[in-house]
């Protein structure tokens, strides 16, 4: 795996290292250096130094600094020429930056391979409200998944209350391999600045769709969706069980979060239910579903069932 260095001016890095394990969960082998005000290029050499001697030698490392140009960046750069080949840098720090250095560690062995990953993700992590035009046309063009002959392939099914939001749209999605959102509620299908909001928050190059439970019940019968990789967000556990019944075929449930209401137990940090919920978790188990009960990736995973018991929900 890849060694992260976050490096900043200030506290920046430390504060989008925490926005990080906020969306990724905590991730071993990443080291902060900031630059402070009163320090000069011998401080931040030890302190990049420091950070270094963290690692093993033989490690791959890559540097992701805020400005290129800047004092981290340099001092940074002078590190990387003693090591070309195990050692790279991006300049730009993002939060989506961040997060897809964390995803893409899982796939890339080289520091070289990440950093070149990481710069045109970076740069589509950078949008605006209204969309700029440039940014309108490009996605006006982006192509949708292909169609062809076969079932809809259910990469990932969740349970979240806040459906797709910035763990789902950059931890989960990813990971899912997932080639299009389907949102599967009723009530969102109804409500359109809901969908359109969805819509907007969807990650590049995968396609966000609202669809009311019936929708679903029909399209996972269809046989003209095989070329869908597809990630089932859903609100409730009463609606995820509705598909179930209508056939949807979830194996394999993730539950990520429940939001708390009056009357409801909560069974751990972010998830909330109350009898009825606890009863349509049954009847998925006695229906086969197995459940993952995991806020992001990183997580370990919990037993649903150990954590209803333990909560005595009433």
């Amino acid at each position: 795996m890849v060694n992260l260095i976050i490096a900043s001016h200030g506290d920046f890095a430390k504060g989008i290292l925490m926005s990080g394990s906020m969306i990724f969960g905590e991730q071993e082998n990443v080291e902060v250096v900031t630059f402070l005000p009163n320090e000069g290029p011998d401080d931040l050499d030890k302190h990049y130094q420091e950070a270094l001697a963290k690692f093993d030698n033989d490690d791959q490392v890559l540097f992701l600094v805020d400005l290129w140009g800047g004092s981290p960046f340099n001092r940074a750069s002078l590190i990387q020429k003693q090591n070309p080949e195990k050692m790279a840098i991006v300049a730009g720090l993002n939060l989506p930056m961040l997060i897809e250095a964390y995803a893409g560690r899982l796939s890339q062995d080289t520091a070289a391979g990440l950093a070149t990953y990481l710069v045109p993700v970076s740069k589509d992590g950078v949008k605006s409200v209204p969309e700029a035009k440039e940014e309108a046309t490009v996605k006006a063009t982006q192509t949708s998944a292909g169609l062809k002959e076969g079932h809809v392939n259910i990469k990932l099914a969740r349970l979240d209350t806040r459906l797709l939001h910035g763990q789902v749209a950059t931890a989960w999605t990813p990971d899912s391999k997932a080639n299009r959102i389907i949102v599967v509620s009723d009530a969102v299908a109804k409500d359109e600045l809901r969908k359109s909001l969805i819509q907007q928050a969807a990650p590049n190059n995968v396609k966000a769709n609202i669809v009311p439970i019936s929708k679903m019940i029909e399209v996972a019968k269809d046989n003209r969706f095989g070329g869908v990789d597809a990630f089932l967000l859903f609100e409730t556990v009463e609606d995820v069980l509705r598909a179930v019944e209508g056939g949807v075929p979830i194996k394999t449930l993730n539950v990520g979060s429940m939001a708390h209401s009056e009357g409801k137990t909560m069974v751990n940090k972010v998830l909330s239910m109350d009898k009825t919920d606890v009863a349509a978790f049954e009847k998925l188990r006695d229906l086969g579903v197995e459940f993952d009960v995991r806020k992001v990736p990183n997580d370990s995973k919990a037993n649903l069932f150990e954590l209803i018991k333990k909560a005595n929900v009433k």
